[in-house]
């Protein structure tokens, strides 16, 4: 082993106890602060510690007492998202409130890998489990769920287990946003929407699709693009739209990457098609971007508080919470048919 490797390794309790002049057993009880220890012997204790660097592990410490962990954990998409950054922010905060520390991890959009962090955070015995899922099949909770680690799902219902969940109105946004354009004259309106086996989006194509219908249009079924996931697609999505005869006069996209793509798509565009984008976004404002917008903090904040009412000896049925959704109209989408 390098003295690179060396220097990054932790300090051990045992090093403590030899640098000290003590034995392990010594150390640990000064260390935990218990009693039968000299001062002098656990001030020396303790300084050792200090020079090492060497810091208890304190939730492993608690559980071996018998005490119940603080932490609450978070398996979400990527947190370099603004909506799912948003979302933590919010859980967060409400955890703060109640003594608790809130722990996430990326499930990359991946069923497999999230069941193993949810795994991963069962075994560290968190306190709850909140889940913005990417799989499908959650009964496979139902046991864990029983032994009394509560599960609160956030912008996807579960599926095959009750549970208490936080969602958006999705169906409800996409036919404003639908009916949005609709109003201003817009028939050739294209549907750029992430991947259609998520619930979020199957409910924002559904609350489209039926808005269409409930205005007789048919016209915009050629410019239908699904299972876009990241901004460079949309982009390339967008400007093959924009390259038909004839193109969309109009565009909604179903989250706030996919619109960052079609901003990106029509850069070079003149006269330059309506937008509405699902989720707001930074900078939306200064780009003077219409969206369907939602408080993305506020759906954290409700799904901490079910949580932290679990904690504490709810057990009611499974309770689910709509966060209602509204259009911010910038300019975007409110150009008129060309």
């Amino acid at each position: 082993m390098s003295a690179d490797d060396a220097s990054v390794r932790r300090p051990t309790l045992t090093q403590v106890a030899e640098l000290a002049g003590v034995s392990l057993k010594t150390a640990s009880r000064a260390l935990n602060r218990e009693p039968n220890v000299a001062p002098s012997t656990g001030r020396r204790v303790l300084d050792a510690a200090d020079l090492l660097g060497y810091r208890l592990n304190g939730i492993a410490r608690e559980l071996r007492r018998g005490a119940t962990s603080a932490l609450v954990g978070l398996v979400s998409g990527d947190l370099t998202n603004p909506f799912y950054s948003a979302v933590a922010s919010g859980i967060e905060r409400e955890l703060r409130q109640h003594g608790l520390l809130l722990i996430t991890a990326n499930n990359d959009e991946d069923a497999a890998l999230e069941r193993s962090l949810v795994d991963a955070f069962l075994e560290r015995r968190v306190r709850a489990l909140l889940v913005i899922p990417s799989g499908s099949d959650h009964e496979y909770l139902s046991i864990e769920g029983n032994r009394g680690v509560p599960f609160v799902f956030l912008d996807r219902p579960p599926d095959g287990l009750a549970a208490d969940a936080v969602l958006i109105d999705n169906a409800g946004g996409a036919r404003s946003a639908a009916e949005h354009l609709l109003g201003r004259g817009h028939r050739k309106i294209a549907l750029v929407a992430d991947l259609k086996r998520m619930a979020p989006q199957k409910g924002r194509i559904d609350g489209f699709v039926k808005a269409m219908h409930a205005a007789g249009n048919n016209e915009w079924e050629p410019y239908v693009r699904t299972d876009v996931h990241d901004v460079r697609h949309a982009e390339h999505a967008v400007q093959e739209l924009l390259a038909l005869d004839p193109p969309p006069t109009a565009i909604f996209t179903t989250n706030n990457r996919l619109t960052t793509g079609a901003l990106r798509g029509m850069r070079d565009i003149r006269e330059q098609p309506a937008l509405v984008g699902f989720d707001d976004f930074d900078l939306a404002d200064v780009l003077g971007t219409t969206v369907v917008a939602h408080d993305m903090t506020a759906l954290g904040r409700e799904a901490a508080r079910l949580a932290h009412e679990r904690i504490s000896g709810h057990t009611g049925p499974a309770r689910t919470i709509v966060i209602s959704t509204s259009i911010i109209a910038r300019g975007s989408g409110e150009r008129p048919p060309r």
